[in-house]
């Protein structure tokens, strides 16, 4: 018996998907998984591997670089769930240009969802999680309970990643941090294997002029209400 509902929150990159994820899965105590980050963290194996991506390997190539890796989530200090490569616990590394360049291809790759999706699947059999990323609500959990698909404007979008780089010390411009988001945004919504799109039952949430604060307020309601319904 699943201990809660599911929750997808899609959206595009930098609209603040990770944090409001984070923050929603803490207020009602469930479970945070963070999918971009298990792409990266496979991008990272890529980069690692001196690979170039996507070109160089086919799909049995890949399947088999995969099965030599293992990407995976433990508790840090302040018992939040954070990704792992090959049990390395990962930090800033996966934030940075290089990865973020690379990321939309990688995950792009057919073999590279597959391995993905299935064990995002795993984590979520039980309930009780908001799991954010690109294909959520459409591929991972298509019977999710709640389905929530985040948008912002360009502007806003590169103005929060350039500052989260900056606070973090990591090196970039706003016009490269502009140009990547654009990227991924067409990389992520026309590649051929689980595109990004909101799903039919997605409820959409523009947060171009909203603080975190306002984003709590906003779902709160729409979670319990959702909660209530499903509890009749």
């Amino acid at each position: 018996m699943k201990r809660g509902i599911t929750i997808a929150i899609d959206g595009l990159s930098s609209c603040g998907k990770s944090t409001f994820a984070k923050a929603l899965a803490h207020e009602l105590g469930y479970i945070y998984i963070d999918t971009g980050a298990m792409y990266r963290a496979v991008t990272l194996a890529f980069i690692r591997a001196k690979i170039d991506v996507p070109e160089a390997l086919a799909e049995d190539a890949v399947e088999s670089f995969l099965a030599g890796h293992t990407v995976s989530f433990t508790l840090n200090d302040k018992k939040e769930p954070v990704v792992t490569l090959d049990g390395e616990l990962l930090g800033d590394e996966i934030r940075g240009n290089e990865v973020s360049s690379l990321v939309s291809q990688v995950a792009s790759i057919p073999a590279v969802r597959r391995a993905m999706v299935a064990q995002q699947r795993l984590l979520g059999q039980d309930g009780a999680i908001v799991m954010d990323g690109r294909d959520i609500g459409q591929t991972v959990f298509p019977n999710a309970e709640l389905k929530i698909f985040m948008v912002a404007s360009d502007t806003v979008r590169a103005q929060r990643r350039f500052d989260e780089l900056c606070a973090k010390g990591l090196p970039a411009t706003y016009e490269e941090v502009l140009t990547n988001l654009t990227q991924r945004d067409r990389i992520d919504q026309t590649r051929a294997c689980d595109p990004m799109q909101k799903a039919p039952d997605a409820i959409e949430l523009d947060n171009s002029a909203m603080t975190p604060a306002q984003q709590m307020e906003w779902v709160l309601p729409i979670v319990q209400e959702r909660i209530r319904q499903l509890s009749r």
